[in-house]
């Protein structure tokens, strides 16, 4: 049995489904190496233009598997080299959608906020509990949390390791979309194929404008942002998508 299912369901778009139900698809060894082999062959694939991924109904992921580092010392940590399998996914060129049922805590929330758009049920539970087992975040928590809903909110997910719900987080800005469990992955296709029809280099320039900008100064942000802009008038696609607005018609973007 396969630790994620690769699923094709339309043109440009792959969902991945962690399968790991016995363990409510807690991430152990080898699914982080699946994932993070899976991220990087999917970032250079020119056919994949969005990647959507999931778990199942009761889990989205259950955090990090505790039964393999429970006896590690701080050696054997660093030694799974767990930080460098996060950077495979964090790197990833392509737009990431995260659909979230379920609980997605510790290591599971860390893994939907290496996403770029998050789609959460109203059955969702979000939360970073590992003070709860006598440590504190490790895939990036501390990080990406403050800079998505801020240090006041963050604190208290990490200091008290209380869980939010699907709604909550979409109101603290942890979330991007909010909807029934069972429209979850759905909505997250109908939001991936319709990146998966926008021109390819456009999208990957936005994310990258986004993603680098995060992190530098305003006027930095604002110079990479207008060169990948004026770069784009270099493309087909640029041509394409402006002629079908003037002309009325769809556009059909190739990448190029």
């Amino acid at each position: 049995m396969a630790i994620i299912n690769v699923e094709h369901p339309s043109d440009g778009v792959v969902l991945l489904r962690l399968n790991r139900p016995e363990a409510r698809n807690a991430l152990n060894t080898e699914l982080r190496h699946a994932l993070s082999a899976l991220f990087d062959d999917l970032g250079c694939d020119p056919q994949v233009r969005c990647i959507v991924i999931t778990g199942d109904d009761r889990a989205f992921a259950a955090g990090a598997d505790l039964k393999e580092i429970v006896d590690d010392g701080p050696i054997e940590i660093m030694q799974r080299g767990v930080l460098k399998l996060w950077r495979s996914l964090a790197h990833c060129p392509k737009p990431v959608i995260a659909a979230v049922n379920g609980v997605a805590l510790g290591g599971g929330c860390e893994l939907a906020l290496h996403a770029d758009i998050i789609v959460a049920g109203e059955g969702a539970r979000f939360g970073q509990p590992e003070v709860r087992v006598g440590v504190m975040p490790g895939g990036g928590a501390t990080q990406r949390l403050m800079r998505a809903i801020g240090k006041y909110k963050t604190m208290k997910l990490v200091l008290t390791g209380e869980t939010i719900t699907g709604r909550e987080a979409a109101e603290m800005g942890l979330a991007s979309e909010v909807v029934a469990d069972e429209r979850v992955v759905p909505r997250a296709l109908e939001m991936a194929e319709t990146i998966a029809a926008m021109p390819p280099i456009a999208i990957a320039m936005t994310k990258e404008a986004v993603m680098a900008g995060a992190d530098a100064a305003l006027d930095a942000g604002l110079l990479l942002e207008r060169r990948l802009f004026e770069f784009q008038f270099a493309t087909r696609d640029q041509k394409e998508g402006m002629r079908a607005f003037a002309e009325k018609r769809s556009p059909r973007f190739e990448g190029r």
